[in-house]
């Protein structure tokens, strides 16, 4: 199972409803808010994203924004 990372700060609606997704859906995954963890800030940035939530999982390519599309296929 690859591992998931959900990257999002408080009071963000796309972060929630992507969290919430998961759970509904019984995905593992981990979560770091971005404003309390700035290392996770400067790696998303590196990676190129301004807007959150990012998702990142091993072996694929991150994405950013509630895509219940793409989280789909982790269920």
């Amino acid at each position: 199972m690859s591992k998931i990372t959900v990257y999002s700060k408080p009071n963000c609606m796309q972060c929630n409803f992507t969290k919430k997704y998961l759970d509904d859906k019984g995905v593992e995954y981990s979560t770091l808010d971005v404003f309390a963890d700035e290392e996770a800030l400067n790696h998303i940035k590196s990676l190129g994203f301004q807007s959150l939530p990012v998702v990142e999982i091993d072996g694929e390519e991150p994405f950013n924004g509630f895509r219940p599309d793409l989280l789909a296929k982790l269920a």
